[in-house]
């Protein structure tokens, strides 16, 4: 087998080749667009490379076929707030084949050990958690725009290697509608809820419009991280730039009305971003965005051939959280369900196995349990300890509380 960096037009097509001849036979993957895919590898596009570095590598085989690929990086401003220096490594494809595989993830540890990292987490996007981050090991089935999709047996390659399981991300699904066609309602209890908050004093409830973008996108990021701050420990702050950048590229396919921000006395305190399902369109197109396409998707967009919608990130302030603001938000979003008829499904995408609350509101709505994502850690000095992410927040927690002891 030969290992291959990824350095020039050639190599980076075979990058993008890998998967589509992996998953050719495989109805439930989705091809994401190859210049998407680019960017995140392109110094010019992606703001991480300021504090950071990346690297590609492909495998053929001794016929020269291509077997695999995988990324290696890492971001300063994470990897440092770790116990370790901890890099990431994702974008991973191989055959079923445990010592291709672990080429692959030699490749990338021995990169990430030459940068003074001490373990990788792994697969990860070599940006924010919204897209491409995590393993696939329950619901193979098809995903929603950004949600990693791989073979079954890619469980078995990780964990052949090493990686230990980090934390676990459960994504819910619930009906928006019946297959007649029948609008389906949230529990009483949460629009009860709802409706007693809505009309309370102070509180108010609004949808986001590009008329006002800037004003809504800084509220995003000031909700985003007041609220994110407590659950991650290489948290940093969402910079105003990234997101307005991520909603510029999404405009086409943005709805505003599936966009809700809720506010108490005009400061904001939550927000929920929901996007129809982009690869209910992407299915049809195998990476490529050529002009026929853009003809092809104005066509799809118009059809309402996204059915889907996906939550891609939400968040509420601590002082808000369990107010029930969570589900006035939902009960303005069913309303608009109701007057378009053609959404007929809600994905709630991701939430992680530390983040109970959220677990006990899409569980409250309904929703049901439907995929989980693995992201796994791999320490690169086998002789010190591992600890799961959510021991590693309660610790943390335990370490915050005055007049407490530890040990």
């Amino acid at each position: 087998m030969k290992l291959v960096e990824v350095t020039d037009k050639t190599t980076r097509q075979e990058f993008l080749e890998v998967p589509k001849i992996l998953y050719k036979n495989d109805p439930n993957w989705t091809c994401p667009l190859d210049m998407e895919i680019e960017n995140i590898f392109n110094p010019d596009r992606n703001s991480c490379f300021k504090n950071g570095d990346a690297i590609r590598w492909i495998l053929k085989d001794d016929n020269g076929s291509l077997t695999g690929r995988i990324a290696a990086f890492y971001d300063k401003n994470k990897a440092y707030e770790n116990t370790q220096p901890t890099g990431g490594t994702g974008f991973f494809e191989c055959i079923r084949n445990q010592e291709a595989a672990n080429i692959l993830f030699d490749a990338a540890r021995e990169w990430l050990r030459s940068h003074g990292m001490e373990a990788m987490d792994g697969p990860i996007n070599f940006g924010e958690n919204f897209v491409y981050w995590g393993l696939l090991i329950d619901g193979f089935i098809k995903q929603a725009y950004g949600m990693p999709y791989n073979f079954p047996y890619y469980r078995s390659i990780f964990e052949g290697y090493g990686f230990k399981n980090y934390f676990e991300q459960y994504t819910y699904h619930r009906m928006a509608r019946e297959p007649d066609g029948k609008i389906v309602q949230f529990p009483d209890r949460i629009m009860k809820i709802a409706e007693w908050l809505s009309r309370r004093p102070g509180y108010s409830f609004r949808h986001f419009t590009f008329r006002e973008k800037d004003k809504f996108l800084n509220d995003l990021v000031d909700i985003y991280n007041a609220a994110w701050a407590v659950y991650k420990e290489d948290f940093t702050p969402l910079d105003p730039a990234f997101i307005n950048e991520t909603f510029k590229k999404a405009k086409a396919i943005i709805d505003e009305d599936i966009i809700w921000f809720a506010y108490y006395n005009d400061k904001p305190i939550a927000f929920f971003v929901l996007y129809p399902d982009l690869n209910q369109i992407l299915e049809n197109f195998n990476g490529k965005l050529h002009l026929w396409n853009k003809i092809r998707f104005m066509y799809y967009k118009v059809t309402h051939k996204m059915t889907r919608m996906r939550a891609f990130v939400g968040g509420v302030t601590p002082l808000y959280q369990n107010s029930g603001v969570e589900s006035a938000i939902f009960y303005h979003l069913y309303q608009v369900f109701k007057k378009k008829p053609w959404y007929k499904e809600l994905e709630l995408s991701w939430v992680g196995d530390y983040n109970p609350k959220m677990i006990a509101i899409y569980e409250a709505l309904g929703a049901q349990r439907a995929k989980k994502h693995v992201t796994y850690r791999y320490i690169f000095n086998e002789k010190l300890p591992f600890r799961r992410y959510k021991n590693e927040m309660n610790q943390r927690q335990k370490a915050d509380r005055p007049g407490e002891s530890h040990k």
